[in-house]
């Protein structure tokens, strides 16, 4: 009886210990940081999901029959032009052969929804791609989102498109188009073609979010994270939203963010207006390039629109810094004075926001300078940069956004807030007054990044035919902020 005993409690044990071993093994595998939900999300790593009916996405030259003002402020902007931007293309191509297709869906996922939706992208290239796939943010894709899936999402964030598309819905009396805008539709909206549904969601900064904050695949690690940055900051407190910004020409922009005044409802255009002014360049050369001036007028509208909003969106502030009353230091102040988001934002591992400074004598002689663009299109080791350093796994540098998962710098400037820098002054002997230049200076990317980059365009997008570039140009720089100021190099009389 006694071995009998023995050898059950032995089994008990073995059980139980087997038991224990398999909870904590599950209890392991459910605590990831990260869980993923295939299922769930069928095209991860982009977190698009689509409500699939019998139909289809509607192209945007259907929508321009009924709504010809609409798409002429969408027309030339940056979410009609997401997927065929150059810059983006040869990221996407650089994407696809270092980590493959699968992966490289993430950006697609936001660049043409429809396209991954539907299955027709497969890669890089703009070759025998429908209106729809290359349309990118098109008409039908924001104006088809039911829902988000925030919460749902590996880091449970909004990231990397993570909202529902139901372009068409069954009922009783058989399929029909469904269209969702912020307003009580009027009876006789959408013209029979569509049904139209009053959206909550298109009066939310979430409508925007699934693609303004973009983690990388794996770690989850937020690459862009301008919701982010509006969410924790003043503009969201006081109910100032992406579209109170960016769907209003720039004195509304202005308007909204100077006295975070909502603006009216026929403020509202389907701009898209943002920081991306290279974008709109290149396109309007490859618009007069192709004969269409009406176009390339548009897009150079875009052009123009995106140069004012950088220029109005900082300021710079000079004071001198006097030590036993002789001129020591300069600080000089970078203000974010209207961006609802931090500056810069998006990518800031590529971005370039930097201060140009030139203190000159009576004579006109130099004794200061800082962040001069060298004849190479490169900024000097002593350049102070408001952007970030990207890192790797290895903590080693990093630009690519499937290698980046961390920074080891995050220098950008908050909504409302500023960032000081000073410069130390040499002797001064002899000089009674110094005359001071200081420039906030911005482009899209580091000249040799985008030079990579262009370079990187999948075949099918020939350069110089489409764009008229025979070889990468300098990168264009907006002065953003320009402060001129003279102070005395000793403080009080002399």
């Amino acid at each position: 009886m006694t071995s009998r005993k023995s050898l059950a409690l032995k089994l008990v044990t073995l059980v139980t210990f087997a038991a224990l071993a398999s909870m904590a093994q599950a209890a392991s595998a459910a605590s990831a940081v990260f869980d993923v939900n295939r299922d769930f999300y069928p095209y991860y790593p982009s977190l698009l999901k689509w409500d699939r009916s019998v139909l289809e996405f509607t192209p945007p030259s259907v929508c321009q029959g009924c709504h010809e003002k609409q798409y002429q402020e969408w027309s030339g902007s940056v979410h009609q032009l997401a997927f065929q931007d150059p810059v983006y293309q040869g990221e996407l191509n650089k994407a696809v052969k270092a980590v493959g297709h699968e992966i490289s869906r993430q950006c697609e996922g936001c660049h043409t929804p429809a396209g991954v939706a539907t299955g027709e992208v497969k890669g890089s290239g703009n070759a025998g791609l429908s209106e729809m796939a290359l349309a990118g943010v098109s008409c039908d894709i924001c104006h088809s989102v039911s829902g988000v899936t925030h919460w749902q999402t590996p880091s449970h964030e909004p990231e990397n498109g993570s909202f529902i598309l139901a372009p068409g819905a069954e009922t009783k009396d058989g399929p029909r188009f469904v269209k969702r805008g912020p307003f009580k539709p009027g009876e006789d909206c959408g013209g029979g073609f569509h049904d139209c549904v009053q959206s909550p969601l298109h009066l939310q900064a979430d409508l925007c979010a699934s693609c303004h904050q973009v983690y990388h695949y794996d770690a989850h690690f937020p690459l862009e994270a301008t919701y982010l940055e509006w969410k924790h900051g003043p503009y969201a407190q006081r109910d100032i939203l992406c579209q109170d910004c960016h769907m209003v020409d720039t004195s509304t922009f202005m308007a909204a963010a100077d006295g975070f005044t909502k603006p009216q409802r026929q403020q509202y255009r389907h701009y898209f207006n943002g920081a991306n002014y290279l974008l709109s360049y290149l396109a309007a050369g490859a618009a007069t390039k192709a004969g269409n001036q009406e176009q390339a007028k548009l897009l150079m509208k875009q052009y123009a629109m995106a140069v004012d909003r950088l220029k109005s969106a900082a300021a710079v502030e000079i004071t001198p810094v006097y030590r036993k009353g002789a001129l020591s230091e300069l600080q000089v102040r970078v203000k974010n004075l209207r961006a609802g988001h931090n500056l810069p934002t998006s990518l800031t591992n590529v971005r370039q926001m930097w201060l140009e400074i030139v203190a000159t004598d009576d004579a006109g002689r130099t004794l200061l300078s800082s962040g001069q663009v060298g004849a190479d299109g490169s900024l000097p080791a002593d350049a102070r940069l408001f952007n970030s350093d990207g890192m790797g796994d290895n903590f080693h540098f990093a630009v690519d956004p499937w290698v980046v998962t961390s920074f080891s710098r995050h220098d950008t400037i908050p909504p409302k807030g500023y960032k000081d820098v000073h410069y130390g002054v040499p002797p001064l002997k002899g000089v009674r007054k110094l005359n001071i230049e200081a420039k906030l200076r911005y482009r899209q990317a580091d000249q040799k990044v985008a030079e990579a980059l262009l370079k990187a365009v999948p075949k099918d997008i020939d350069l110089e035919k489409i764009y008229g570039l025979k070889g990468v140009p300098p990168l264009p720089v907006v002065d953003m902020a320009v402060r001129h100021v003279v102070v005395p190099s000793r403080q009080g009389p002399r």
